[in-house]
């Protein structure tokens, strides 16, 4: 069964506010990318940061760890729960849609598109057994093994998010909405 795991820690310097807070068409990030999680097949979908915002979350293990910290939090509770395998996501990417992550869903190895740091699947089973929280995202993913798949063209800026005020205002003209202002 699938797991989802939402990366939510990064401080969102330069966004300027809470990317998880902040809302797309109403909805606040966070509840975009836990519905993606779920129309993807997620069985459990868990938050790994600072704050849970109203779902099951890992916290951080300690202030800003990186984001492997989270992962790696989250792969422990998504086995605790008996899943078998998770789906990373990102909360500053809420307008990917499912038919973006179609090839890394279907990767049974688990999967990651070239030249972005998530979203990618993968088996719990491929962790290495102790990575450093330190680690890079592309280290996780190449320890891990899994493939690296070209993006779907028209979903690269979908699936890269958005970090900055101007990132969020180009994906939101391409969102089913407009972004609310903060």
């Amino acid at each position: 069964m699938l797991g989802a795991i939402i990366l939510t820690g990064g401080a969102s310097s330069r966004m300027g506010a809470d990317k998880a807070a902040l809302l797309w068409d109403g909805q606040r990030a966070v509840d975009h990318v836990h519905d993606l999680a779920r129309a993807c097949g997620a069985a459990m979908v868990i938050s790994a940061g600072a704050k849970s915002y109203g779902y099951d979350f890992v916290p951080d293990p300690s202030p800003h760890p990186g984001p492997v910290a989270g992962v790696v939090s989250g792969a422990r509770l998504l086995s605790a729960r008996g899943l078998a395998r998770m789906l990373v996501l990102a909360v500053d990417a809420p307008t990917v849609r499912p038919s973006d992550l179609a090839p890394l869903l279907a990767a049974p190895e688990g999967a990651a598109f070239e030249g972005l740091h998530v979203p990618f699947t993968a088996p719990l089973s491929r962790l290495p057994r102790d990575p450093r929280p330190d680690w890079p995202l592309a280290r996780l993913v190449d320890a891990a093994g899994l493939a690296i798949l070209r993006p779907p063209a028209d979903a690269i800026d979908r699936l890269r998010g958005a970090n900055t005020p101007m990132e969020r205002a180009a994906l939101a003209l391409d969102f089913s909405g407009i972004a609310d202002r903060v």
